[in-house]
């Protein structure tokens, strides 16, 4: 009997969640490609790339937003790996597909190692773009493609032709 009354209290709880067409909380998780540079000197990378966004209202929200993407080249294991955060604007949450598009700000830490010998970095990161979603269900919508131009500055310099793809799974709360 108390098991029941558990279930029916729980179910009584999430009802009125499961009627909100804009999720207060959103969870992605899913493949990135960087494209670093440009030219001959482009380097491209393959990883991943997570974030989460929790929704004021239905159009503007703010975003954490993490990613790693990794590249061995000629012996030269190259890793990097982002942390940015920022506001997103949301532009049809009730529809099957919302688009987005966000500002994100904060920080790369990129490393090359060759053997045992390793050069770390820290630097600023801008990233601009946006994407859009699929929904799939009131809980799942699917990430058919989020694109970021990235900006990074390190020690004095800046690297402006960087290019940000990804695609996943985007868990509506």
């Amino acid at each position: 009997m108390q098991r029941t009354l558990a279930i029916l209290f729980f179910l009584g709880l999430t009802t009125p969640l499961l009627a909100q067409d804009s999720p207060q909380v959103e969870v992605f998780g899913g493949y990135q490609f960087n494209r670093q540079g440009s030219g001959q000197f482009a380097l491209n990378q393959n990883g991943w790339n997570a974030s989460v966004t929790g929704n004021i209202n239905k159009v503007v929200g703010f975003t954490g937003d993490f990613g790693g993407f990794y590249k061995s080249l000629n012996g030269v294991n190259f890793k990097a790996y982002s942390y940015t955060f920022g506001p997103v604007v949301s532009f049809n949450h009730e529809g099957k597909v919302n688009p987005f598009v966000h500002a994100l700000f904060g920080r790369t830490h990129f490393t090359d190692s060759l053997g045992p010998a390793s050069i770390t970095s820290n630097g600023f990161t801008m990233m601009y773009g946006g994407g859009a979603d699929v929904k799939l269900s009131p809980r799942f919508a699917y990430r058919l493609i989020q694109a970021d131009w990235v900006f990074y500055h390190f020690h004095g310099a800046n690297s402006t032709k960087n290019l940000r793809l990804a695609t996943g799974i985007v868990f509506r709360l």
